[in-house]
Protein backbone atom coordinates (compact mmCIF):
# COMPACT_ATOMS: atom_id res chain seq x y z
CA UNK A 1 0.00 0.00 0.00
CA UNK A 2 1.34 3.42 -0.98
CA UNK A 3 1.28 6.55 1.12
CA UNK A 4 -1.47 7.86 -1.15
CA UNK A 5 -3.63 4.85 -0.37
CA UNK A 6 -3.44 5.84 3.31
CA UNK A 7 -4.53 9.43 2.68
CA UNK A 8 -8.06 10.28 3.65
CA UNK A 9 -9.25 11.10 0.14
CA UNK A 10 -12.72 9.94 -0.93
CA UNK A 11 -12.59 7.11 -3.45
CA UNK A 12 -14.46 9.18 -6.02
CA UNK A 13 -11.60 11.70 -5.91
CA UNK A 14 -8.95 9.10 -6.74
CA UNK A 15 -7.86 7.69 -10.09
CA UNK A 16 -6.15 4.41 -10.83
CA UNK A 17 -3.14 4.60 -13.14
CA UNK A 18 -1.47 1.61 -14.70
CA UNK A 19 2.18 1.89 -15.76
CA UNK A 20 3.18 -1.09 -17.95
CA UNK A 21 6.01 -3.01 -16.30
CA UNK A 22 5.64 -1.13 -13.04
CA UNK A 23 2.14 -1.91 -11.75
CA UNK A 24 -1.04 -0.04 -10.89
CA UNK A 25 -1.28 2.88 -8.47
CA UNK A 26 -3.73 5.44 -7.13
CA UNK A 27 -3.41 9.20 -7.42
CA UNK A 28 -5.71 12.09 -6.50
CA UNK A 29 -7.99 13.13 -9.34
CA UNK A 30 -6.39 16.01 -11.26
CA UNK A 31 -2.80 15.02 -10.47
CA UNK A 32 -0.18 15.90 -13.06
CA UNK A 33 1.11 12.98 -15.11
CA UNK A 34 4.66 13.78 -13.99
CA UNK A 35 3.66 12.99 -10.41
CA UNK A 36 3.27 9.34 -11.42
CA UNK A 37 6.86 9.13 -12.63
CA UNK A 38 7.96 8.14 -9.12
CA UNK A 39 6.16 4.84 -9.64
CA UNK A 40 7.90 4.12 -12.96
CA UNK A 41 10.53 1.42 -12.45
CA UNK A 42 11.78 1.33 -16.06
CA UNK A 43 15.53 1.60 -16.56
CA UNK A 44 16.10 4.69 -18.70
CA UNK A 45 19.23 6.19 -20.21
CA UNK A 46 17.60 9.45 -21.25
CA UNK A 47 15.12 11.99 -19.86
CA UNK A 48 11.37 11.54 -20.05
CA UNK A 49 9.88 14.34 -22.17
CA UNK A 50 6.23 13.33 -22.63
CA UNK A 51 3.63 10.77 -21.67
CA UNK A 52 0.99 8.70 -23.41
CA UNK A 53 -2.29 8.81 -21.51
CA UNK A 54 -4.44 6.01 -22.90
CA UNK A 55 -2.38 6.14 -26.11
CA UNK A 56 -2.72 9.92 -26.49
CA UNK A 57 0.62 11.75 -26.47
CA UNK A 58 0.51 14.56 -23.92
CA UNK A 59 2.63 16.93 -21.85
CA UNK A 60 3.99 15.63 -18.56
CA UNK A 61 2.05 18.43 -16.87
CA UNK A 62 -1.27 17.17 -18.23
CA UNK A 63 -3.90 16.45 -15.60
CA UNK A 64 -5.10 12.90 -15.03
CA UNK A 65 -8.89 13.06 -15.13
CA UNK A 66 -9.82 9.37 -15.23
CA UNK A 67 -8.48 5.86 -14.70
CA UNK A 68 -5.85 5.35 -17.35
CA UNK A 69 -2.68 3.70 -18.61
CA UNK A 70 0.43 5.87 -18.59
CA UNK A 71 3.44 5.24 -20.83
CA UNK A 72 6.34 7.61 -20.27
CA UNK A 73 8.15 8.74 -23.41
CA UNK A 74 11.90 9.32 -23.29
CA UNK A 75 14.38 10.32 -25.97
CA UNK A 76 14.91 6.74 -27.20
CA UNK A 77 11.72 6.97 -29.27
CA UNK A 78 10.51 8.79 -32.38
CA UNK A 79 7.96 10.74 -30.33
CA UNK A 80 10.54 11.75 -27.76
CA UNK A 81 13.06 12.92 -30.33
CA UNK A 82 10.36 14.95 -32.09
CA UNK A 83 9.64 16.76 -28.81
CA UNK A 84 13.38 17.34 -28.38
CA UNK A 85 13.83 18.72 -31.90
CA UNK A 86 10.85 21.04 -31.57
CA UNK A 87 12.25 22.29 -28.28
CA UNK A 88 15.62 23.11 -29.85
CA UNK A 89 13.97 24.89 -32.78
CA UNK A 90 11.99 27.00 -30.30
CA UNK A 91 15.16 27.93 -28.38
CA UNK A 92 17.04 28.63 -31.63
CA UNK A 93 14.31 30.97 -32.85
CA UNK A 94 14.14 32.74 -29.49
CA UNK A 95 17.92 33.18 -29.34
CA UNK A 96 18.09 34.53 -32.91
CA UNK A 97 15.35 37.09 -32.22
CA UNK A 98 16.98 38.20 -28.99
CA UNK A 99 20.24 38.98 -30.83
CA UNK A 100 18.73 40.15 -34.12
CA UNK A 101 15.14 41.31 -33.38
CA UNK A 102 14.28 41.95 -37.04
CA UNK A 103 15.52 38.59 -38.36
CA UNK A 104 13.43 35.76 -39.82
CA UNK A 105 14.22 32.16 -38.91
CA UNK A 106 13.17 29.65 -41.57
CA UNK A 107 13.43 25.92 -40.78
CA UNK A 108 13.76 24.17 -44.12
CA UNK A 109 14.37 20.40 -44.00
CA UNK A 110 16.34 17.55 -42.47
CA UNK A 111 19.84 16.72 -43.68
CA UNK A 112 21.54 13.64 -42.23
CA UNK A 113 21.31 13.89 -38.42
CA UNK A 114 20.58 17.61 -38.64
CA UNK A 115 18.10 20.28 -39.68
CA UNK A 116 18.97 22.89 -42.28
CA UNK A 117 17.50 26.37 -42.06
CA UNK A 118 18.13 30.00 -42.84
CA UNK A 119 18.29 33.17 -40.76
CA UNK A 120 17.44 36.15 -42.91
CA UNK A 121 18.92 39.48 -41.99
CA UNK A 122 19.25 42.72 -43.93
CA UNK A 123 22.72 41.50 -44.88
CA UNK A 124 24.40 38.17 -45.59
CA UNK A 125 24.59 35.72 -42.69
CA UNK A 126 28.10 35.11 -41.30
CA UNK A 127 29.90 32.55 -39.16
CA UNK A 128 30.04 35.03 -36.29
CA UNK A 129 26.24 35.39 -36.30
CA UNK A 130 25.78 31.65 -35.84
CA UNK A 131 28.39 31.57 -33.07
CA UNK A 132 26.52 34.31 -31.18
CA UNK A 133 23.20 32.53 -31.58
CA UNK A 134 24.60 29.18 -30.40
CA UNK A 135 26.14 30.86 -27.37
CA UNK A 136 22.79 32.46 -26.51
CA UNK A 137 20.99 29.13 -27.00
CA UNK A 138 23.28 27.46 -24.48
CA UNK A 139 22.73 30.26 -21.97
CA UNK A 140 18.94 29.88 -22.30
CA UNK A 141 19.16 26.10 -21.91
CA UNK A 142 21.55 26.24 -18.96
CA UNK A 143 19.12 28.61 -17.25
CA UNK A 144 16.53 25.83 -17.37
CA UNK A 145 12.92 26.34 -16.50
CA UNK A 146 9.64 25.23 -18.00
CA UNK A 147 8.01 26.54 -21.16
CA UNK A 148 4.86 28.50 -20.34
CA UNK A 149 1.73 27.13 -21.97
CA UNK A 150 -1.52 29.01 -22.68
CA UNK A 151 -4.83 28.05 -24.28
CA UNK A 152 -6.42 30.68 -26.53
CA UNK A 153 -9.23 30.96 -29.00
CA UNK A 154 -8.17 31.10 -32.63
CA UNK A 155 -9.02 34.80 -32.76
CA UNK A 156 -6.91 35.55 -29.66
CA UNK A 157 -3.98 33.60 -31.08
CA UNK A 158 -4.21 35.38 -34.44
CA UNK A 159 -4.26 38.72 -32.66
CA UNK A 160 -1.17 37.75 -30.63
CA UNK A 161 0.85 36.60 -33.63
CA UNK A 162 -0.22 39.58 -35.71
CA UNK A 163 1.03 41.87 -32.93
CA UNK A 164 4.34 39.94 -32.98
CA UNK A 165 4.63 40.40 -36.74
CA UNK A 166 4.53 36.63 -37.38
CA UNK A 167 2.58 36.63 -40.63
CA UNK A 168 3.28 32.98 -41.44
CA UNK A 169 1.53 31.87 -38.24
CA UNK A 170 -1.36 34.30 -38.76
CA UNK A 171 -1.88 32.84 -42.24
CA UNK A 172 -1.83 29.23 -41.02
CA UNK A 173 -4.17 29.90 -38.09
CA UNK A 174 -6.75 31.00 -40.63
CA UNK A 175 -7.13 27.28 -41.35
CA UNK A 176 -6.95 26.09 -37.73
CA UNK A 177 -10.56 25.06 -37.26
CA UNK A 178 -12.77 25.38 -34.16
CA UNK A 179 -10.37 23.90 -31.58
CA UNK A 180 -8.59 26.17 -29.09
CA UNK A 181 -4.99 27.05 -29.92
CA UNK A 182 -2.27 25.93 -27.51
CA UNK A 183 0.33 28.70 -27.43
CA UNK A 184 3.76 28.31 -25.83
CA UNK A 185 5.93 31.12 -24.49
CA UNK A 186 9.70 30.81 -24.13
CA UNK A 187 11.11 34.10 -22.90
CA UNK A 188 9.73 36.70 -25.30
CA UNK A 189 9.14 34.17 -28.09
CA UNK A 190 5.68 32.74 -28.79
CA UNK A 191 4.58 29.85 -30.97
CA UNK A 192 1.64 27.48 -31.16
CA UNK A 193 2.24 23.80 -30.55
CA UNK A 194 0.88 20.68 -32.21
CA UNK A 195 2.09 18.38 -29.43
CA UNK A 196 3.96 18.14 -26.13
CA UNK A 197 6.77 20.54 -25.20
CA UNK A 198 9.89 19.69 -23.22
CA UNK A 199 9.22 19.78 -19.47
CA UNK A 200 12.48 21.65 -18.78
CA UNK A 201 14.77 23.54 -21.16
CA UNK A 202 17.75 22.08 -19.32
CA UNK A 203 17.11 18.78 -21.14
CA UNK A 204 18.13 20.30 -24.49
CA UNK A 205 21.90 20.24 -24.03
CA UNK A 206 23.00 17.88 -26.79
CA UNK A 207 23.21 19.82 -30.06
CA UNK A 208 25.56 21.79 -32.27
CA UNK A 209 24.73 24.86 -34.35
CA UNK A 210 27.05 25.78 -37.18
CA UNK A 211 27.17 27.92 -40.28
CA UNK A 212 26.21 26.16 -43.53
CA UNK A 213 26.13 28.51 -46.51
CA UNK A 214 23.76 30.32 -46.84
CA UNK A 215 22.12 29.27 -43.55
CA UNK A 216 22.74 26.97 -40.63
CA UNK A 217 22.88 23.32 -39.66
CA UNK A 218 21.39 22.30 -36.31
CA UNK A 219 22.99 18.95 -35.48
CA UNK A 220 20.91 16.61 -33.34
CA UNK A 221 21.35 13.35 -31.44
CA UNK A 222 19.69 10.15 -32.65
CA UNK A 223 17.22 8.14 -30.60
CA UNK A 224 19.67 5.22 -30.63
CA UNK A 225 22.11 7.33 -28.59
CA UNK A 226 20.29 10.48 -27.44
CA UNK A 227 23.00 11.67 -25.07
CA UNK A 228 25.71 12.28 -27.67
CA UNK A 229 26.07 13.75 -31.15
CA UNK A 230 26.98 11.43 -34.02
CA UNK A 231 29.60 12.50 -36.52
CA UNK A 232 27.98 14.70 -39.16
CA UNK A 233 28.31 13.20 -42.63
CA UNK A 234 28.10 15.66 -45.49
CA UNK A 235 25.27 14.91 -47.96
CA UNK A 236 25.94 17.33 -50.78
CA UNK A 237 23.79 15.60 -53.40
CA UNK A 238 20.80 15.46 -51.09
CA UNK A 239 21.28 19.13 -50.18
CA UNK A 240 21.24 20.00 -53.89
CA UNK A 241 17.95 18.18 -54.37
CA UNK A 242 16.38 20.21 -51.57
CA UNK A 243 17.83 23.36 -53.13
CA UNK A 244 16.25 22.38 -56.43
CA UNK A 245 12.90 21.80 -54.70
CA UNK A 246 13.18 25.24 -53.14
CA UNK A 247 13.67 26.78 -56.59
CA UNK A 248 10.63 24.94 -57.94
CA UNK A 249 8.44 26.16 -55.12
CA UNK A 250 9.58 29.73 -55.66
CA UNK A 251 8.48 29.40 -59.27
CA UNK A 252 5.16 27.95 -58.14
CA UNK A 253 4.94 30.51 -55.28
CA UNK A 254 3.91 27.77 -52.88
CA UNK A 255 6.24 27.39 -49.91
CA UNK A 256 3.80 26.59 -47.12
CA UNK A 257 0.33 25.23 -46.49
CA UNK A 258 -1.40 28.62 -46.40
CA UNK A 259 0.09 29.57 -49.78
CA UNK A 260 -1.12 26.27 -51.26
CA UNK A 261 -4.61 26.83 -49.87
CA UNK A 262 -4.76 30.32 -51.38
CA UNK A 263 -3.94 28.84 -54.82
CA UNK A 264 -6.75 26.31 -54.37
CA UNK A 265 -9.18 29.00 -53.18
CA UNK A 266 -8.52 30.94 -56.39
CA UNK A 267 -9.58 27.88 -58.40
CA UNK A 268 -6.08 27.36 -59.79
CA UNK A 269 -5.59 23.72 -58.71
CA UNK A 270 -5.48 22.50 -62.31
CA UNK A 271 -2.74 24.91 -63.34
CA UNK A 272 -0.69 24.09 -60.24
CA UNK A 273 -0.99 20.36 -60.86
CA UNK A 274 0.02 20.67 -64.51
CA UNK A 275 3.08 22.82 -63.78
CA UNK A 276 4.21 20.59 -60.88
CA UNK A 277 3.86 17.49 -63.04
CA UNK A 278 5.70 19.22 -65.89
CA UNK A 279 8.63 19.94 -63.56
CA UNK A 280 8.90 16.23 -62.79
CA UNK A 281 8.55 15.16 -66.41
CA UNK A 282 11.30 17.57 -67.40
CA UNK A 283 13.58 16.15 -64.72
CA UNK A 284 12.89 12.56 -65.83
CA UNK A 285 13.59 13.58 -69.42
CA UNK A 286 16.93 15.11 -68.37
CA UNK A 287 17.90 11.89 -66.58
CA UNK A 288 17.02 9.87 -69.68
CA UNK A 289 19.06 12.24 -71.85
CA UNK A 290 22.07 11.83 -69.55
CA UNK A 291 21.83 8.04 -69.78
CA UNK A 292 21.37 8.15 -73.56
CA UNK A 293 24.43 10.36 -74.00
CA UNK A 294 26.53 7.56 -72.49
CA UNK A 295 24.70 4.50 -73.80
CA UNK A 296 27.86 2.97 -75.28
CA UNK A 297 29.33 2.90 -71.77
CA UNK A 298 26.26 2.64 -69.50
CA UNK A 299 24.45 -0.69 -69.72
CA UNK A 300 22.72 -0.92 -66.34
CA UNK A 301 20.45 1.55 -64.55
CA UNK A 302 19.93 0.81 -60.85
CA UNK A 303 17.00 2.51 -59.09
CA UNK A 304 16.59 2.59 -55.31
CA UNK A 305 14.76 4.59 -52.69
CA UNK A 306 12.81 4.27 -49.46
CA UNK A 307 9.28 2.94 -49.10
CA UNK A 308 6.53 4.83 -50.93
CA UNK A 309 8.95 7.05 -52.80
CA UNK A 310 7.27 6.25 -56.11
CA UNK A 311 10.11 4.14 -57.53
CA UNK A 312 7.85 1.96 -59.65
CA UNK A 313 6.09 4.81 -61.44
CA UNK A 314 9.38 6.67 -61.82
CA UNK A 315 10.91 3.57 -63.45
CA UNK A 316 8.04 3.32 -65.92
CA UNK A 317 8.16 7.02 -66.79
CA UNK A 318 11.93 6.84 -67.21
CA UNK A 319 11.42 3.87 -69.56
CA UNK A 320 9.12 6.01 -71.72
CA UNK A 321 11.72 8.78 -71.94
CA UNK A 322 14.47 6.28 -72.72
CA UNK A 323 12.42 4.96 -75.63
CA UNK A 324 12.08 8.53 -76.90
CA UNK A 325 15.90 8.47 -77.03
CA UNK A 326 15.91 5.26 -79.03
CA UNK A 327 16.84 3.04 -76.07
CA UNK A 328 14.94 -0.10 -75.14
CA UNK A 329 14.84 -0.60 -71.34
CA UNK A 330 14.75 -4.22 -70.16
CA UNK A 331 13.59 -4.65 -66.57
CA UNK A 332 15.11 -7.36 -64.35
CA UNK A 333 13.53 -8.10 -61.00
CA UNK A 334 15.84 -8.65 -58.02
CA UNK A 335 13.08 -10.73 -56.43
CA UNK A 336 13.81 -13.47 -58.95
CA UNK A 337 17.35 -13.75 -57.59
CA UNK A 338 16.38 -14.56 -54.01
CA UNK A 339 18.27 -17.51 -52.55
CA UNK A 340 16.18 -20.55 -51.67
CA UNK A 341 14.15 -20.10 -48.51
CA UNK A 342 16.31 -22.35 -46.33
CA UNK A 343 19.37 -20.24 -47.23
CA UNK A 344 17.68 -16.92 -46.43
CA UNK A 345 19.35 -15.09 -43.51
CA UNK A 346 17.34 -14.41 -40.38
CA UNK A 347 17.02 -11.23 -38.36
CA UNK A 348 17.57 -10.74 -34.62
CA UNK A 349 14.07 -12.13 -33.95
CA UNK A 350 14.68 -15.30 -35.92
CA UNK A 351 12.46 -14.20 -38.82
CA UNK A 352 13.50 -14.45 -42.47
CA UNK A 353 15.21 -11.20 -43.44
CA UNK A 354 14.28 -10.72 -47.09
CA UNK A 355 15.73 -7.19 -47.02
CA UNK A 356 19.23 -8.45 -46.27
CA UNK A 357 21.72 -8.20 -49.12
CA UNK A 358 22.58 -11.84 -48.39
CA UNK A 359 19.01 -12.82 -49.30
CA UNK A 360 20.03 -12.26 -52.93
CA UNK A 361 22.15 -14.69 -54.94
CA UNK A 362 24.66 -12.02 -55.91
CA UNK A 363 27.01 -14.48 -57.60
CA UNK A 364 24.32 -15.56 -60.06
CA UNK A 365 23.05 -12.02 -60.50
CA UNK A 366 26.49 -10.66 -61.37
CA UNK A 367 27.21 -13.60 -63.67
CA UNK A 368 24.03 -12.86 -65.61
CA UNK A 369 24.80 -9.14 -65.82
CA UNK A 370 28.30 -9.80 -67.17
CA UNK A 371 26.98 -12.20 -69.81
CA UNK A 372 24.26 -9.78 -70.90
CA UNK A 373 26.67 -6.86 -71.21
CA UNK A 374 28.94 -9.01 -73.39
CA UNK A 375 26.10 -9.98 -75.70
CA UNK A 376 25.49 -13.49 -74.41
CA UNK A 377 22.09 -15.04 -73.87
CA UNK A 378 20.88 -16.05 -70.40
CA UNK A 379 17.88 -17.87 -69.02
CA UNK A 380 16.17 -15.66 -66.47
CA UNK A 381 15.25 -17.28 -63.16
CA UNK A 382 11.88 -16.95 -61.49
CA UNK A 383 11.24 -17.18 -57.76
CA UNK A 384 8.32 -19.19 -56.46
CA UNK A 385 7.25 -17.47 -53.25
CA UNK A 386 4.94 -20.37 -52.33
CA UNK A 387 7.67 -23.02 -52.41
CA UNK A 388 10.56 -20.69 -51.57
CA UNK A 389 12.54 -22.08 -54.51
CA UNK A 390 14.10 -20.67 -57.66
CA UNK A 391 12.60 -21.96 -60.90
CA UNK A 392 13.52 -21.73 -64.57
CA UNK A 393 10.64 -21.35 -67.01
CA UNK A 394 12.43 -21.04 -70.34
CA UNK A 395 12.51 -17.21 -70.39
CA UNK A 396 15.60 -16.23 -72.38
CA UNK A 397 17.19 -12.78 -72.63
CA UNK A 398 19.86 -11.32 -74.89
CA UNK A 399 20.62 -7.62 -75.26
CA UNK A 400 21.06 -5.70 -78.48
CA UNK A 401 23.26 -2.60 -78.71
CA UNK A 402 20.54 -0.18 -77.57
CA UNK A 403 18.98 -2.38 -74.90
CA UNK A 404 19.50 -1.19 -71.35
CA UNK A 405 19.15 -3.26 -68.18
CA UNK A 406 16.96 -1.55 -65.54
CA UNK A 407 16.97 -2.91 -61.99
CA UNK A 408 14.73 -1.53 -59.24
CA UNK A 409 15.40 -2.61 -55.64
CA UNK A 410 16.41 -1.44 -52.19
CA UNK A 411 20.07 -2.43 -52.67
CA UNK A 412 20.54 -0.71 -56.02
CA UNK A 413 22.90 1.96 -54.65
CA UNK A 414 25.08 -0.52 -52.77
CA UNK A 415 28.05 -1.46 -54.96
CA UNK A 416 28.22 -4.86 -53.27
CA UNK A 417 25.09 -5.83 -55.21
CA UNK A 418 26.87 -5.35 -58.53
CA UNK A 419 30.48 -5.80 -57.39
CA UNK A 420 31.56 -7.42 -60.68
CA UNK A 421 30.39 -4.48 -62.78
CA UNK A 422 32.73 -1.46 -63.11
CA UNK A 423 31.24 1.79 -61.83
CA UNK A 424 31.51 3.34 -65.27
CA UNK A 425 29.12 0.77 -66.73
CA UNK A 426 26.23 1.44 -64.34
CA UNK A 427 24.06 4.46 -63.62
CA UNK A 428 22.46 4.77 -60.18
CA UNK A 429 19.30 6.75 -59.38
CA UNK A 430 18.04 7.57 -55.88
CA UNK A 431 14.30 8.31 -55.66
CA UNK A 432 12.65 9.83 -52.60
CA UNK A 433 9.73 12.08 -51.70
CA UNK A 434 11.60 15.07 -50.27
CA UNK A 435 8.79 17.47 -49.50
CA UNK A 436 9.82 21.07 -49.05
CA UNK A 437 6.34 22.19 -47.99
CA UNK A 438 6.00 23.47 -44.43
CA UNK A 439 3.20 24.54 -42.13
CA UNK A 440 4.97 27.79 -41.29
CA UNK A 441 8.52 29.09 -40.82
CA UNK A 442 9.30 26.87 -37.82
CA UNK A 443 6.96 23.89 -38.27
CA UNK A 444 8.00 21.71 -41.17
CA UNK A 445 6.33 18.65 -42.65
CA UNK A 446 8.70 15.70 -42.37
CA UNK A 447 9.42 13.74 -45.54
CA UNK A 448 8.65 10.55 -43.62
CA UNK A 449 5.16 11.90 -42.85
CA UNK A 450 4.45 12.28 -46.56
CA UNK A 451 5.70 8.78 -47.29
CA UNK A 452 3.70 7.08 -44.54
CA UNK A 453 0.53 8.85 -45.70
CA UNK A 454 1.21 7.65 -49.26
CA UNK A 455 1.79 4.14 -47.98
CA UNK A 456 -1.35 3.90 -45.87
CA UNK A 457 -3.47 5.03 -48.83
CA UNK A 458 -1.85 2.42 -51.09
CA UNK A 459 -2.03 -0.27 -48.38
CA UNK A 460 -5.73 0.38 -47.96
CA UNK A 461 -6.47 0.46 -51.69
CA UNK A 462 -4.45 -2.56 -52.82
CA UNK A 463 -3.16 -4.61 -49.89
CA UNK A 464 -6.13 -4.77 -47.55
CA UNK A 465 -4.29 -3.18 -44.62
CA UNK A 466 -5.82 -0.70 -42.21
CA UNK A 467 -4.08 2.57 -41.36
CA UNK A 468 -3.29 1.16 -37.92
CA UNK A 469 -1.53 -1.82 -39.51
CA UNK A 470 0.50 0.47 -41.77
CA UNK A 471 1.57 2.61 -38.81
CA UNK A 472 2.40 -0.52 -36.79
CA UNK A 473 4.73 -1.78 -39.54
CA UNK A 474 6.28 1.62 -40.23
CA UNK A 475 9.06 1.48 -37.57
CA UNK A 476 10.29 -1.80 -39.04
CA UNK A 477 10.22 -0.28 -42.52
CA UNK A 478 12.23 2.70 -41.28
CA UNK A 479 14.84 0.43 -39.68
CA UNK A 480 15.32 -1.35 -43.00
CA UNK A 481 15.76 1.97 -44.79
CA UNK A 482 18.30 3.18 -42.23
CA UNK A 483 20.30 0.00 -42.77
CA UNK A 484 19.99 -0.68 -46.48
CA UNK A 485 19.19 2.57 -48.29
CA UNK A 486 20.13 5.82 -46.58
CA UNK A 487 23.82 4.95 -46.04
CA UNK A 488 24.25 4.63 -49.81
CA UNK A 489 22.13 7.51 -51.13
CA UNK A 490 25.13 9.75 -51.86
CA UNK A 491 26.45 6.99 -54.14
CA UNK A 492 23.73 7.84 -56.65
CA UNK A 493 24.68 9.44 -59.96
CA UNK A 494 21.46 11.41 -59.85
CA UNK A 495 18.67 11.99 -57.34
CA UNK A 496 15.00 12.37 -58.24
CA UNK A 497 12.53 14.08 -55.92
CA UNK A 498 9.12 12.47 -56.33
CA UNK A 499 7.29 14.84 -53.94
CA UNK A 500 4.61 17.04 -55.50
CA UNK A 501 3.70 20.33 -53.88
CA UNK A 502 -0.05 19.69 -54.17
CA UNK A 503 -0.19 16.02 -53.19
CA UNK A 504 -1.15 16.26 -49.51
CA UNK A 505 -4.27 18.15 -50.59
CA UNK A 506 -5.14 15.15 -52.79
CA UNK A 507 -4.08 12.47 -50.30
CA UNK A 508 -6.12 14.11 -47.51
CA UNK A 509 -9.40 12.88 -49.01
CA UNK A 510 -8.11 9.29 -48.90
CA UNK A 511 -6.06 9.30 -45.70
CA UNK A 512 -8.34 11.28 -43.36
CA UNK A 513 -11.13 8.66 -43.12
CA UNK A 514 -8.54 5.90 -42.70
CA UNK A 515 -6.84 7.70 -39.81
CA UNK A 516 -10.17 8.54 -38.19
CA UNK A 517 -10.88 4.81 -37.88
CA UNK A 518 -8.02 4.49 -35.37
CA UNK A 519 -9.58 4.65 -31.93
CA UNK A 520 -8.06 5.54 -28.59
CA UNK A 521 -7.56 1.90 -27.60
CA UNK A 522 -5.00 1.52 -30.44
CA UNK A 523 -1.26 2.00 -29.79
CA UNK A 524 -1.20 3.97 -33.06
CA UNK A 525 -3.75 6.51 -31.82
CA UNK A 526 -1.29 9.32 -30.99
CA UNK A 527 0.45 9.06 -34.36
CA UNK A 528 -2.90 9.04 -36.14
CA UNK A 529 -3.94 12.21 -34.27
CA UNK A 530 -0.67 13.92 -35.22
CA UNK A 531 -1.06 13.11 -38.92
CA UNK A 532 -4.71 14.19 -38.86
CA UNK A 533 -3.68 17.52 -37.36
CA UNK A 534 -1.22 18.07 -40.23
CA UNK A 535 -3.84 17.17 -42.83
CA UNK A 536 -6.44 19.41 -41.17
CA UNK A 537 -4.62 22.50 -42.45
CA UNK A 538 -5.02 21.47 -46.09
CA UNK A 539 -7.94 22.09 -48.38
CA UNK A 540 -8.99 18.90 -50.18
CA UNK A 541 -8.37 18.63 -53.91
CA UNK A 542 -10.37 16.30 -56.10
CA UNK A 543 -8.12 13.86 -57.93
CA UNK A 544 -9.83 14.28 -61.31
CA UNK A 545 -7.15 16.65 -62.62
CA UNK A 546 -4.24 14.45 -61.53
CA UNK A 547 -2.82 12.92 -64.73
CA UNK A 548 -2.89 9.15 -65.14
CA UNK A 549 0.91 8.91 -65.28
CA UNK A 550 1.44 10.89 -62.06
CA UNK A 551 3.45 9.32 -59.28
CA UNK A 552 0.49 10.00 -56.98
CA UNK A 553 -1.59 7.58 -59.07
CA UNK A 554 0.65 4.78 -57.80
CA UNK A 555 -1.02 5.29 -54.42
CA UNK A 556 -4.55 6.56 -55.11
CA UNK A 557 -5.22 4.43 -58.20
CA UNK A 558 -6.15 4.79 -61.89
CA UNK A 559 -2.52 4.86 -63.03
CA UNK A 560 -1.98 4.20 -66.71
CA UNK A 561 0.98 1.98 -65.77
CA UNK A 562 -0.99 -0.66 -63.82
CA UNK A 563 -3.52 -3.32 -64.69
CA UNK A 564 -5.93 -3.19 -61.76
CA UNK A 565 -7.96 -6.13 -63.07
CA UNK A 566 -5.15 -8.66 -62.63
Amino acid sequence: MTALDKMQIPAENMVRVKIPGSGAFKLPLGSKAEEAMKFDTSARRSPVVAVKINNSLEDLKSEIKEDCTLEFVDLESEEGMRVYQNGLIMVLTRAAHEIYPECSVIVEHSLANAIYGEIRLKRALRHSDIEKIEKRMRAIINGGGAVERMVMSREEAISLFREKGMKDKVDLLGYWGPDPVEVVKCGGYHDYTLGPVVPDLNILKVFRLRFYLPGFILELPRKEDPLSLPVYIEQGKLANIFFEADKWEKVLRVRDTAALNRVLERGEAGDLIRVAEAFQEKKISQIADEIAANIDRTRIVLIAGPSSSGKTTFSKRLAVQLRVNGINPVAISLDDYFVDREDTPRDENGQYDFESLDAIDRELFNDHLIKLIQGEEIELPGYNFLTGKREYRGQKLKLSRYDLIVVEGIHGLNDLLTASIPKGRKFKVYVSALTHLSLDNQNRIHTTDLRVIRRMVRDSNYRGYTAAQTLERWPSVRRGEEKNIFPFQEEADVMFNSALVYELAVLKGYAKPLLEEITRDSPQYSEARRLLRILSFFHTVDCSEVPSNSIIREFIGESCFYDYNR
